[in-house]
């Protein structure tokens, strides 16, 4: 079965945040990481992988990645702290 995942990325510690969605969290995790995506995760030094969810099916996890775009950004920080609140880079354990 296929796996699509919604993920949040920062540039640290109550940075700057991005919302994304993938089929492939390892590679997109990293392409953030070293800059190989042009634009504003680049320009603002997005690197880390702070929070993710797996869904099976590719809608589902668009809906949720849409949800968590409109969320404040008080609401998106409170989520990040429940899962990981020392902010740690989550790529390792992919």
């Amino acid at each position: 079965m296929k796996s699509y995942w919604v993920y949040l990325m920062a540039s640290g510690k109550n940075g700057t945040l991005y919302v994304g969605v993938t089929n492939n969290l390892a590679r997109r995790a990293w392409e953030h990481f070293e800059g190989k995506i042009t634009g504003f995760t680049k320009r603002y030094g997005i690197k880390y992988l702070v929070y993710y969810e797996e869904y099976n099916d590719i809608n589902q996890a668009i809906e949720r990645e849409t949800k968590l775009k409109g969320l404040s950004r008080e609401k998106k920080l409170a989520l990040i702290e429940d899962a990981n609140p020392y902010w740690e880079d989550r790529r390792p354990t992919l």
